[in-house]
C-alpha cells in the first residue's frame, strides 16, 4: 500500500507551496523533461499530445475563418527588424543573436525569431499590388525564441511553440474585426474546449505589443489567484505597412497602404490547464483536450478472461470514438489508479473477476472521484455522457472560482489591501495616466490585465490611485 501512495505523496501540496506544486505536476505527470539547453524544456509524448489537440482544434476554428497555414524563416536580418522602431525596441532585450555561419562572421548578423511581425511584412510588400490581392489571411504553426531571464515549463522558456496569426487588409474597420474576431476565437476554445473562463478586453496603451495600435487579450484567473494572459490579438493598422512600404492599388488606382493584424497562442496554454484545473493527486484534463479520454484498468489481470473482457471494453469504447487506452501492465492496481489521477485521464474503468461475473464495470470520474457502476453492454454510453458531464462540471467550478474572486475597490488602501489579502482581479477606476500605471505596479507589484471589451458598471467615477475622474474601468492583478 504504501507504494501505491508514493506517486501522490511526490508532490508538493498545493495550498503549502503552489509554484513547487506545479513544478512536481509537470515532471511527475511526466509532460516535459529538463534540457542541457538552460532556459528550454524536453516536451515529452504526454505534453506534445495536449498540444496536438490544442493546435488540431485550434486550426481547424483559423481555416473556418479563411486563414491558411504559411511557414516563414526562423532567421530575421538585422536590418529589417530594424525598420520597425517600436517593434525593434520592445524586442531587443529579448533576441538571440547569430553571428558566424560555421566559421566564418556573417556579413549582417540575424536574429532568431522571437515573432514574425517584420518577416511577413517584408512578404507581403512583394506578394501585395492590388486590392484584389487582399485580405491575406495567414498563419504559422512555429517555436520562436525569447532569452527570458527567469523560465518556468510552459510558462515561460526561451524557445516555446506557438501559432502566429499575420493578416493584412484593405481599411482600417476590416483589421479591427478581424483584430476581435479572432479574440473571440480564442475565448470560445478556452471556455468550450479547455473548460478555463476568461475575461476578454483591450491592453493599456502602455502593455499593449510594441508596434500596435491596439492589442487585446484574453486573461485566465489560475487557482492561486495569479492572471495568466493566454491570447493576444493586435492591430497593427498601417504603422508596420508604412514602415515596411505595403501598399495596393484600390479600385480607384490610388495607392494606398494596407492595414494589419496579428494574433497568436502558445503552449503555455498546457501551464494554464494544470493551474486552472490540478489538485493535490496531479492533472485534472477537460474531457475535450485530454489525449486519453478514459483508461481501462484491468483488475487481478492474471485471472482468466480479465484481460480479454477489458480489452473488449476498450474496442467498444474506440469504436464509439472514444480517445481510451487500457493499462495492461504488472504494476499494482492502486500504483495504476495513482498514475491514472497523476495524468489527469478524465474516466478510468475498473473491472475486475466479480465485476465481469456480474456483468458489470465501475467507472470513477477523475475530478470528483465518483464512481458509477454500468453494465457492460452500456459502458460506451456512460462513458459518453460523463465525459459531457466532467467537461460541463469543470467550466462551472473554473467560472465559480473565477467569480468568486473578483474584488471591487474604490480607494487605494483597499486597493493595497485587495493585492495583499484577497487573490484574484481588482475592478478598479483609472484615469488613463501611464504613471498612476507604473505606481499601482511599484507599490503592489499588480499591473493592469485589460479594460473588459464588454460594458461594465463602473465601480467609482475617480481614479483607484491619484484620485483624479476617471471612466475607464481596468481589471487588476498579479500575473505570470
Amino acid at each position: 500500500m504504501a507504494k501505491d501512495k508514493k506517486l501522490v505523496e511526490a508532490i508538493t501540496s498545493m495550498d503549502t507551496d503552489f509554484a513547487q506544486w506545479y513544478t512536481d505536476v509537470v515532471k511527475k505527470a511526466e509532460l516535459i523533461d529538463y534540457s542541457s539547453v538552460k532556459g528550454c524544456m524536453v516536451i515529452k509524448p504526454a505534453g506534445y499530445a495536449i498540444w496536438e489537440n490544442i493546435q488540431n482544434e485550434l486550426d481547424r476554428r483559423f481555416k473556418e475563418t479563411g486563414v491558411e497555414n504559411v511557414y516563414m524563416p526562423m532567421f530575421i536580418p538585422e536590418s529589417l527588424l530594424q525598420k520597425e522602431k517600436d517593434h525593434v525596441e520592445g524586442f531587443a532585450p529579448e533576441v538571440a543573436w547569430v553571428t558566424h555561419g560555421g566559421l566564418n562572421p556573417l556579413q549582417e548578423r540575424m536574429c532568431v525569431r522571437p515573432t514574425s511581425e517584420t518577416l511577413f511584412c517584408d512578404f507581403y510588400a512583394n506578394d501585395i499590388q492590388s486590392y484584389r490581392d487582399l485580405p491575406k489571411c495567414y498563419n504559422q504553426w512555429c517555436s520562436v525564441v525569447r532569452w527570458e531571464k527567469e523560465t518556468r515549463p510552459f510558462l515561460r522558456s526561451r524557445e516555446f511553440l506557438w501559432q502566429e496569426g499575420h493578416t493584412a487588409h484593405a481599411t482600417a474597420g476590416e483589421a479591427e474585426e478581424r483584430t476581435i474576431q479572432m479574440l473571440n476565437l480564442y475565448a470560445d476554445f478556452c471556455e468550450e474546449v479547455l473548460a478555463m473562463p476568461v475575461v476578454r478586453g483591450k491592453k493599456t496603451d502602455k502593455e499593449k505589443f510594441a508596434g500596435a495600435e491596439a492589442t487585446y487579450t484574453i486573461e485566465a484567473l489560475m487557482h492561486d489567484g495569479k492572471a495568466l494572459q493566454s491570447g493576444t490579438s493586435h492591430n497593427f493598422g498601417d504603422g508596420f505597412a508604412k514602415a515596411f512600404d505595403i501598399q495596393y492599388t484600390d479600385r480607384d488606382n490610388k495607392l494606398q497602404y494596407v492595414h494589419q493584424t496579428s494574433w497568436g497562442m502558445t503552449t503555455r496554454l498546457i501551464g494554464a490547464i494544470i493551474m486552472v484545473h490540478g489538485d493535490d493527486s496531479g492533472l485534472v484534463l477537460p474531457p475535450r483536450i485530454a489525449p486519453a479520454q478514459v483508461m481501462v484498468i484491468p483488475i487481478q489481470q492474471h485471472k482468466e478472461g480479465v484481460l480479454d473482457k477489458a480489452a473488449e471494453l476498450r474496442d467498444i469504447l474506440k469504436k464509439a470514438g472514444i480517445r481510451v487506452k487500457m493499462d495492461d501492465s504488472e504494476k499494482s492496481p492502486g500504483w495504476k489508479f495513482s498514475e491514472q489521477e497523476m495524468r489527469g485521464i478524465p474516466i478510468r474503468v475498473e473491472l475486475g473477476p466479480k465485476d465481469i461475473e456480474a456483468g458489470k464495470c465501475v467507472l470513477v470520474r477523475r475530478d470528483t472521484r465518483e464512481k458509477i457502476e454500468c453494465t457492460l453492454d452500456q459502458v460506451a454510453e456512460t462513458a459518453e455522457r460523463l465525459l459531457q458531464d466532467i467537461q460541463k462540471d469543470m467550466y462551472a467550478r473554473a467560472k465559480e472560482h473565477l467569480e468568486s474572486h473578483i474584488s471591487e475597490v474604490k480607494s487605494y488602501a483597499a486597493f493595497k489591501d485587495a493585492v495583499e489579502n484577497k487573490p484574484g482581479f481588482i475592478r478598479a477606476m483609472w484615469c488613463g495616466s501611464e504613471q498612476c500605471e507604473v505606481k499601482i505596479k511599484e507599490d503592489t507589484t499588480a499591473t493592469s490585465r485589460c479594460m473588459p471589451l464588454k460594458e461594465e458598471a463602473a465601480v467609482s467615477d475617480v481614479c483607484v490611485c491619484c484620485g483624479k475622474p476617471a471612466h475607464k474601468l481596468v481589471y487588476w492583478g498579479k500575473a505570470y
